[in-house]
């Protein structure tokens, strides 16, 4: 695989019509590893195939490099060599794949197996050198060219604004005019007929309770329950991919990443009804909780 040093911003993985950009930043690193995944099951346990690209650019502790093969949809995620002291907050484990936190698109769930975890249940001081890859959410290399075609943030003025609190399921999953397949995502959300309740009510800011990528609480599951708020961020800068009418086939190569189209066409919807989109987002409440969470960013 040929591989260039490329650079050290922007952050995250950035597709510029030829190749992708990958940029990480860790000050405790020691080495990284760019992970990248393919479809081909690898080994019993049903991972995909993996290949592995050292990082050897490293500018400001951001660990970079550029890869001319590397397209929208690749699925990516990284090995972060170092420290393994708990005791000084450091836990670095390379058996722990680790999402990119300024990745654009994800793709899959975590499923909380105890390789998740950097320690043995039942022994926290332990350290658990389990892979976690067949478990792990995976980051996904985006397409960033879109036609706004003109758009253009309304920017009403705060004394003229008024703000409609809303949730991405809860709006739309029961309306009667919005199409079945389309409920509970970012295209119910566009539809004609919600825009058009919104413009009713006189609306001139939808405000959506959290979109970003979000990890369904493991006492949840048991309970065969879903996260509904979305209070339990994984990705700050990723639409939440069960969201998207478009993102929600797995097994669909062209469905990676679908999820940002899908939802930059919900704001271009929204904004041509003079509606502006604003998010609700709480940095400090994050999917791995504290330190005997799971490792996953």
């Amino acid at each position: 695989m040929e591989v260039w040093p490329g650079n050290a911003y922007p952050l995250g993985a950035t597709y510029d019509g030829g190749g992708t950009n990958f940029a990480l930043f860790s000050e405790v690193a020691e080495r990284v590893e760019l992970c990248l995944f393919d479809d081909d099951p690898d080994g019993e346990d049903g991972a995909l195939a993996e290949t592995r690209v050292e990082l050897t650019e490293v500018d400001a502790h951001v660990w970079h490099c550029y890869l001319p093969s590397a397209q929208p949809g690749q699925r990516y995620g990284y090995r972060v060599h170092g420290p393994w002291a708990p005791e000084h907050g450091q836990r670095c484990n390379p058996s722990k794949l680790l999402l990119d936190p300024y990745a654009k698109a994800t793709w899959r769930e975590i499923d909380w197996d105890p390789s998740l975890f950097a320690y043995t249940f039942g022994d926290e001081e332990s350290r658990n050198d389990d892979d976690s890859a067949a478990h792990m959410t995976l980051g996904v290399v985006v397409n960033p060219f879109y036609d706004w075609e003109g758009d253009r943030a309304p920017r009403t003025p705060y004394t003229d604004t008024v703000v409609y609190e809303a949730h991405v399921k809860g709006l739309t999953m029961l309306h009667p005019d919005v199409p079945e397949e389309l409920r509970g995502t970012y295209a119910g959300l566009a539809h004609p007929a919600v825009v058009e309740h919104l413009r009713k009510l006189g609306v001139t800011a939808i405000e959506l309770m959290p979109v970003h990528q979000f990890v369904q609480d493991d006492s949840l599951l048991d309970k065969g329950l879903r996260n509904y708020w979305g209070y339990n961020t994984l990705g700050f800068f990723a639409p939440h991919a069960e969201y998207s009418a478009g993102a929600r086939d797995l097994e669909d190569p062209s469905a990676r990443g679908l999820q940002v189209q899908e939802f930059k066409s919900m704001v271009k919807a929204m904004h041509l009804a003079g509606i502006e989109v604003i998010l609700d987002v709480v940095y400090n409440h994050t999917a791995e909780g504290n330190h005997l969470g799971p490792t996953l960013s």
